[in-house]
């Protein structure tokens, strides 16, 4: 037919050529595609983000997934960018996550108590989980601020912006309350030819209730009379608070604590629940203490400990109570002295637990020996090993 095959050849080769690279970018997809179907690890439902971007998965299909904004818009990746970067995917295992708010005050501002504030504020807000307790870092000196972020951790974690939100509305009040300053960009203005200092007019500094400070009523417990400023701030840093209502019950009788534990305000009362009767035991007030006891003998609580009253506590968890000892011996000394005058306490402790049978005969001896024991074995073991 007069027809050259070989420049048709050469012609129908390169548009194979282009053809398989215009596909090229579908094929991974598609392959993409069927990994993602095949693994099960993004499935429709799930809660992911990805590049910054959070929503739930409305579909996966070959060459694509299909994102449901929480805006109601939909986002559309291809196939091979969930595959080549990294998801988070807040179903695999639960939904639960950490928000972190940055704040900022004001250069003088006192760090413990924007520190306590910010704790108060996260547990205010009803979403914020107790477990992880939430945490303050400091982040540095700004240009104009004090730079710190509030971690908290919630249990659902597609909620952030609403949380973050009631966050921020109970920081800035409690922070007003408190005449903590968030500070704006400043500049400094030089004034010349001021004849008379009068003026210069200074607004003076309102002043501030300290009465619920978390200084001063740490300040009220006898361990920590003679801390400073830094030493009270890693304190509350390795700590939790916990508040109770009237009534609220802490720890059941029975049942294993692992926590130390200081009134700041309130009280606490230790109830010995019988058979047909309860008892009340004692009281712990405002700057008193209490959980040694079955913290370092590894017993459980012989008696229900409950509020009876509004109540602020701060909760050191075993592992950072045993770091705390190490770090200031003299801790040790102070809580043995104190259990030395509270001996009718004792003996109702060890009574209640023999009472229930949960005490060993082993631990039948004087719990104050015990109590020696167990500080000498901080002292000289590796936290690791004991914890």
């Amino acid at each position: 037919m007069g027809i050259n095959l070989t420049s048709l050849a050469v012609i129908i080769g390169s548009l194979g050529v282009g053809i398989g690279f215009g596909f090229q970018e579908l094929t991974r997809n598609l392959i993409s595609g069927i990994t993602l179907l095949g693994e099960g690890k993004l499935r429709v439902g799930d809660l992911i983000e990805f590049q910054g971007k959070l929503g739930y998965i409305m579909e996966v299909s070959i060459r694509c997934t299909v994102i449901k904004m929480f805006d109601d818009s939909e986002l559309i990746i291809p196939n091979t960018e969930l595959t080549n970067n990294s998801v988070t995917n807040w179903n695999y295992s639960n939904c639960q996550g950490r928000i972190q708010v940055p704040i900022g005050v004001a250069y003088g501002s006192d760090l413990l108590l924007v520190t306590d504030v910010l704790l108060q504020s996260a547990l205010m807000v009803k979403e914020v989980l107790s477990t992880p307790p939430p945490q303050v870092i400091f982040l540095g000196f700004g240009d104009n601020s004090l730079n710190f972020s509030l971690w908290v951790w919630v249990e659902k974690i597609n909620f952030r912006a609403a949380i973050t939100s009631s966050l921020l509305y109970v920081i800035e009040y409690n922070f007003r309350q408190n005449n903590i300053i968030i500070p704006f960009p400043q500049r400094d203005i030089w004034l010349h030819n001021v004849n008379n200092k009068d003026d210069i007019k200074i607004t003076p500094n309102t002043n501030i209730n300290n009465e619920k400070h978390i200084k001063y009523l740490l300040l009220k417990v006898s361990l920590f009379h003679n801390f400073n400023d830094l030493q009270l701030i890693r304190l509350i840093e390795s700590s939790g608070q916990k508040y109770l209502q009237p009534e609220e019950t802490l720890i059941e009788q029975g049942q294993y604590g692992d926590f130390f534990a200081i009134v700041l305000e309130g009280e606490i009362e230790a109830i010995f629940i019988g058979k047909t009767t309860q008892k009340s035991l004692f009281f712990f007030e405002e700057g008193q203490y209490f959980g040694e006891l079955p913290l370092l003998l590894k017993t459980p609580y012989p008696s229900t400990m409950k509020a009876t009253k509004p109540t602020r506590l701060l909760l050191i968890k075993k592992e950072n109570f045993y770091h705390l000892i190490k770090e200031y011996p003299f801790l040790a000394e102070q809580i043995i002295q104190e259990l030395n005058l509270r001996q009718d306490m004792i003996q109702d402790y060890q009574q209640q637990l023999q009472e229930i049978g949960l005490l060993s005969q082993e631990e039948n001896k004087n719990p104050l020996y015990l109590i020696r024991q167990c500080f000498q074995q901080i002292f000289t073991t590796p936290l690791d090993i004991i914890s």
